[in-house]
């Protein structure tokens, strides 16, 4: 008994110094894939001198495992944490000279039995500059094999954070069934995408939070830039946006400031929604020649006799054959407006000091019929393949009725009657033509009467509600056969309308009064489809879902998963366009018939928007 006791204990000792007795130690390799800062095609320089000294005096990027199995009491439960180990080889790496590329490295974990599986990594920049984190793939561990974390965020010093930056494995669990190790994690990485909703963010800060629509306005220049506040009130009802939190303007508390050329581009949104560099050249590409006439209001001079108008067709087609040639004041203005690295976007190529646009296709294909848009098959064929076919309904009833609300409006049902419009329909009837549903409406009535009064009297514009009905040809294409304009008219105390039916003509008086009325029609699809369709229906009212869903999701749950890549860019292209497109006296109020009230008439539509009605099956 006394031999074999000793015979242990003496077998326990030399376990304890050969380590036979402790947990199997092994090596995790990985790679870490990361792009350096740079700015559209410009390495920063500067930043990757300091990093470098930074590696030499051992500030370095270091990476730690947090087990998914395995908590630690001391760490309040959260998972074990391995020992710290940095990037390898930062200043040997190769770093590319082009925007975009991947930058390679390697990285070696210390691990134990006893650790467990790792189930997120944290991550401290340590460096001067912040650096774009594609993915870190662990290589070999054991029970696991290749465990891979897609990462895809800008990573600022460690020192801008007041909590270090974490990293989950590519792995989805609902909350109930995330590994007890990894829940503090989680919940403390929501904490700090909520924010605590003060002060004011900074670029590279990650805080998704919400603000009422008090952007649009500039009452500090003047009270005609003044706009309300969009969103918060039954008045006028709004999506939210991201709260950006620039101070208040000077004139007016409620109303946010704005910034100015060229620091537009540094509006707030979420470090990680901002545009990679792609993505920002294309918005440069194609946006600053529509930006140019709301920063340079010299280009108006091109315009010469009627201000803000074109003169004749030939001022039109210039735009795309021949250009407008710019006079070196004019570039002088826009070079002290726009950052230099936009200016090679905003003059051709060969030295010309041309603005020029693409030319449209159907002028393109016959150059020797310039006119062919104005055809009514032509009008029937931009409607369905242009910008805004989904507001064209089956007419389920005729005459078309209106839905305003019969407390404000009376008499605003259509005008049009079964003979204006059944010698266009092949031989049908009316109702035939209903029965086998070839006829269609595209209705702008009940969205343009409300401001219709104030358009007209307070704006340049002069404009009518629409409504035009379509036919279904045998050929399968859409012709339309009847447009009704319309004006309001006071009636004791509501609001009427007065009604002008035109149905097809070639020739004469009534041939150019058609061809103003498809005009109208155009002017109020084009209108819609920018205010309604595309800004209010896609834009605005998905930003919430953005906020709400990096707020209350997690990275590793599965409908944040399925969610994120239809997000992509949308906060961005929000904020910019709050600073350049639908801002007071901004494209959108300059181009498009409701002018200043443009967004204030958004809100008026967006009081009908449903939630269920986007989608199958009430869509």
């Amino acid at each position: 008994m006394i031999l074999g006791n000793l015979a242990s204990s003496v077998g326990n000792v030399v376990g304890d110094i050969t380590g036979l007795n402790k947990p199997s130690k092994n090596t995790i390799t990985g790679s870490v894939v990361i792009v350096k800062k740079n700015v559209l095609d410009f390495t920063a320089v500067h930043s990757t001198v300091a990093d470098s000294l930074f590696e030499l005096l051992g500030n370095q990027v270091s990476l730690q495992l947090v087990s998914a199995e395995n908590t630690d009491h001391a760490n309040e439960n959260g998972g074990k944490l391995g020992k710290l180990a940095a990037l390898e080889y930062w200043n040997l790496t190769y770093t590319p000279l082009l925007a975009g590329d991947d930058s390679l490295y390697k990285v070696s974990f210390e691990w134990d039995e006893e650790f467990g599986i790792p189930g997120a990594i944290i991550l401290r920049n340590n460096h001067t500059a912040e650096f774009f984190l594609k993915t870190i793939t662990l290589e070999n561990v054991p029970g696991e094999g290749r465990i891979h974390f897609i990462c895809n965020s800008w990573v600022y010093p460690d020192r801008r954070y007041k909590k270090p930056r974490i990293f989950f494995s590519n792995k989805t669990y609902l909350p109930h069934e995330t590994p007890a190790a990894l829940r503090k994690y989680r919940e403390e990485e929501l904490q700090v995408l909520r924010g605590d909703g003060t002060g004011q963010l900074k670029t590279g800060d990650r805080v998704y939070d919400y603000a009422l629509y008090n952007d649009l306005g500039d009452p500090d220049k003047g009270a005609d830039l003044a706009r309300p506040v969009l969103g918060g009130s039954a008045r006028y009802p709004y999506p939210r946006r991201g709260r950006t939190s620039r101070p208040p303007s000077k004139t007016d508390p409620k109303t946010e400031s704005r910034l100015f050329l060229p620091t537009i581009l540094n509006v707030y949104v979420p470090r990680d929604e901002q545009f990679a560099h792609l993505k920002l050249s294309d918005f440069i590409a194609y946006n600053l020649k529509g930006l140019v006439n709301q920063i340079i209001p010299l280009l108006e001079a091109f315009v010469n006799y009627t201000p803000n108008e074109f003169d004749s067709f030939k001022d039109v087609d210039n735009l795309f054959f021949n250009g407008l040639p710019l006079p070196t004041d004019l570039i002088n203005q826009v070079a002290n407006n726009i950052p230099l690295e936009m200016m090679g976007e905003f003059f051709r190529s060969d030295g010309q000091q041309l603005l020029k646009f693409p030319v449209p296709k159907l002028i393109e294909a016959d150059r020797s019929n310039p006119f062919a848009w104005r055809t009514d098959e032509e009008f029937g064929r931009e409607m369905l393949a242009g910008l805004n076919p989904l507001l064209i309904q089956l007419l389920k009833e005729f005459p078309p009725v209106s839905n305003l609300d019969p407390q404000v409006y009376v008499n605003q049902d259509s005008s049009i009657t079964k003979q204006d419009i059944e010698y266009n329909l092949d031989g049908l009837t009316v109702e035939e033509a209903l029965s086998r549903k070839r006829l269609f409406i595209l209705d702008h009535h009940d969205t343009i009467m409300p401001y219709l009064q104030t358009i007209n009297e307070y704006t340049e514009a002069k404009t009518y509600a629409s409504r035009t009905i379509l036919f279904l040809r045998g050929d399968g294409t859409l012709k339309p056969v009847a447009i009704e304009l319309s004006l309001p008219k006071m009636e004791e105390d509501k609001i009427g309308c007065v009604n002008k039916v035109y149905t097809p003509a070639e020739h004469g008086v009534e041939g150019w009064f058609w061809m103003l009325a498809k005009a109208f029609v155009n002017v109020n699809d084009s209108g819609h489809h920018q205010l309604v369709s595309h800004w209010l229906n896609t834009h605005a009212v998905l930003e919430p879902f953005v906020i709400a869903t990096n707020r209350q999701l997690s990275v590793v749950h599965p409908i944040y998963k399925l969610l994120h890549p239809h997000f992509r860019d949308t906060m961005t292209i929000n904020a910019l366009a709050r600073e350049l497109l639908i801002n007071a006296n901004g494209i959108i109020e300059r181009t498009f018939c409701p002018g200043k009230y443009s967004l204030e008439m958004s809100s008026v539509i967006y009081k009908s928007w449903n939630f269920m009605d986007q989608a199958l099956p009430n869509d």
